[in-house]
């Protein structure tokens, strides 16, 4: 009989919809390289799925804006105090942070004082807004894994242990429904022009994007009446949120909570919420219009500190502007309707823009960032215990580079 493989006990944190998901696919990963790892943390339902023990949802967590988050420190201060106290009960071999600086960096220093090892996965927007972060961040963070490629020269020149693994929407995102089936389900016909319009994952902001949204769908119906109007709804919003706000727009729009990417596929076209699903369409090559509001407050504050010219994800890694952004008082419902308008205005404009998302997928570099990022967790648990690891699947993280 074998010898009982040791237990290894890892704590995993996510803060919002989509580090569920990034975090879900590295759980996947390491567990065919750990058949024992168990896993708690912080998160939603695809970390559940992928058998974490969840010690607080990330709905829990979901809030943007200075005021925001003032009005939720009582929740962030339990769910923080429950990890904690979870890791002093039961001690982890380490903890894999993804995301979600905020909570996450001031998590990093109680756990380094613990003596617990730290990698951070998905890095904060360090090249968006104060580089020098990267000082504390080294201070309490073992490892960084990042998903862009010049990410990972940022904090190389800090002198930090830093890998760049590549982005897992390139795994993730997958159509497997033809468009017309989509269109069929939404009850529309194969030729009827879809605009998709995807207001956020966070109640505030479906609040502040969708009535603009539905306006700016007004407009485009009159200059088109074959065009129709798709609501996303995200895993993380329930339906009468959005129903509430759709019930009395005009056009009629349509709401789709099935699969994103399928979902994407059949649309002409999106109006998109800054954040990942700027990536998400991006990739499946879907000429978009930027748009983003907050508390004026935030607005001014981060204005002060964002030192890039973009926010979209597609035109931060493209490192010009590809597709239009409105950021605040210039998202208005003209603004967003005339820069439709122009995408389909001219065959040669929805080319440029489908051939500019491409290179800007092709910069991403190869699939298989989950497997590549389990690899480095693996290899930095044992070779700081001085155990080689057994897996067998030992990969070059720059071989992207």
């Amino acid at each position: 009989m074998g010898t009982p493989q040791k237990r290894t006990h890892i704590l995993i944190v996510a803060g919002e919809a989509s580090g569920d998901m990034r975090a879900a696919g590295l759980v996947k990963a390491l567990k065919t390289l750990l058949p024992s790892l168990q896993c708690a943390g912080v998160g939603g339902k695809h970390m559940k799925d992928a058998g974490v023990t969840l010690l607080a949802d990330v709905d829990r967590l979901g809030v943007v804006g200075i005021w925001e988050v003032i009005k939720h420190i009582p929740v962030l201060r339990d769910v923080y105090n429950k990890i904690l106290f979870y890791v002093d009960a039961d001690p982890v071999d380490a903890a894999i942070l993804v995301d979600y600086p905020g909570f996450n960096l001031r998590l990093a220093k109680a756990l380094k004082d613990r003596k617990i090892k730290v990698i951070y996965y998905v890095s904060p927007q360090v090249w968006a807004w104060k580089e020098n972060r990267i000082h504390h961040i080294k201070k309490v963070v073992d490892r960084m894994l990042v998903l862009f490629p010049f990410e990972k020269h940022i904090y190389a020149k800090y002198g930090m242990a830093v890998d760049y693994v590549g982005h897992p929407l390139l795994d993730e995102v997958k159509i497997t429904e033809p468009p017309a089936s989509i269109k069929a389900q939404l009850g529309f016909k194969p030729h009827i022009q879809l605009i998709g319009l995807l207001p956020g994952s966070r109640v505030k902001e479906v609040q502040r994007h969708l009535p603009l949204m539905l306006n700016a769908a007004k407009l485009l119906a009159a200059k088109n009446p074959n065009r129709r109007f798709v609501v996303f709804k995200a895993a993380t919003i329930e339906a009468k949120d959005l129903q509430q706000i759709i019930a009395h727009s005009q056009p009629p729009a349509v709401m789709y909570g099935g699969s994103v990417y399928n979902g994407l596929g059949a649309m002409d076209a999106v109006v998109v919420a800054s954040g990942t699903a700027t990536l998400e369409a991006g990739l499946l090559l879907k000429p978009m219009v930027i748009i983003y509001k907050t508390a004026w407050l935030t607005y001014w504050i981060a204005k002060m500190f964002v030192k890039i010219p973009y926010i979209g994800l597609v035109n931060v890694v493209a490192g010009k502007k590809i597709v239009e952004e409105f950021i605040q008082e210039n998202a208005t419902a003209e603004h967003i309707a005339a820069a439709v308008e122009k995408i389909f205005a001219d065959p040669n404009a929805y080319g440029q823009i489908t051939n500019a998302l491409a290179q800007v997928k092709s910069s991403l570099g190869a699939s298989g960032a989950s497997r590549r990022a389990a690899q480095i967790v693996v290899d930095e648990l044992f070779t700081s215990a001085g155990v080689i690891p057994k897996s067998g699947h030992t990969l070059g993280t720059d071989m992207m580079l």
